[in-house]
């Protein structure tokens, strides 16, 4: 069979990752998660659902993918980026927020489980005694939303949520008070991420990342170098290395 050296070279770097992971793996003292696109593959809902709020409701006349290049940071935020600074009150952009979130878990719910491998995963990093956190730009009401029907929770020591910061992502905020949630130092804590955004808050946070391409492609990261590599799901067997 025939290998391209594009394919080669990709098998190539990927062995080289791994080889050094394996060396290196004790140095990572806690995994911090994100949520939504890296848990769970729910990104494509939240689009619809805000896209639906925009549109409908509040005649934005934006595009979908307009609204996915939108997606990070809080609620507040993202309306903000899309209608404009001061167009809602606290209160009213609360209520608004809400409103998009329940659409979203009333059409997502039949859909809820974990990224192929995580449950897995979880459980290895858990037998290693790996601290683990979620740091997420959602709302405790999504996070809950989450952890409880997938009964998730024991397997966190801290979560960070929109409510819990001051700068979202990529402000490294987030995931450097998971890390001190978790009494680790921030470089030898490992994100997990499928946004740009929050890879960014991870290198400016001092941690690597894993970054997942359930919503950005490869390339679209292609501006950080704290990426040890890439997955699809949890049963890459380049995280065997880093438990």
């Amino acid at each position: 069979m025939k290998i391209t050296f594009l394919q080669n070279e990709n098998v190539i770097l990927h062995l080289m990752l791994i080889k050094t992971m394996m060396v290196n793996n004790s140095s990572y003292k806690a995994f911090i998660f994100d949520l939504n696109g890296t848990m769970i593959d729910d990104m494509a809902y939240h689009v619809k659902a805000w896209h639906q709020l925009f549109n409908d409701e509040l005649g934005a006349r934006i595009s979908e993918e307009a609204v996915k290049a939108e997606m990070y940071g809080k609620n507040s935020e993202v309306m903000e980026r899309v209608l404009g600074k001061g167009r809602f009150s606290v209160e009213e952009a609360d209520r608004l927020s809400l409103e998009k979130e329940k659409n979203y878990q009333r059409v997502y719910r039949p859909h809820l489980r974990l990224i192929e491998g995580l449950g897995h995963f979880l459980e290895m990093a858990r037998g290693k005694h790996i601290a683990m956190a979620i740091g997420s730009a959602a709302i405790p009401f999504n996070i809950n939303f989450v952890l409880d029907n997938l009964h998730l929770r024991h397997y966190f020591s801290a979560i960070v949520s929109a409510d819990d910061v001051f700068m979202s992502k990529p402000h490294p905020e987030t995931y450097l008070k998971a890390a001190a949630l978790l009494n680790v130092e921030p470089d030898r804590c490992l994100v997990f991420e499928d946004a740009p955004k929050g890879v960014e808050a991870a290198l400016r946070a001092g941690m690597q990342a894993v970054a997942l391409t359930t919503m950005h492609n490869q390339s679209d990261f292609s501006a950080y170098n704290n990426i040890l590599f890439f997955i699809q799901n949890y049963t890459d067997a380049a995280l065997k290395a880093i438990v």
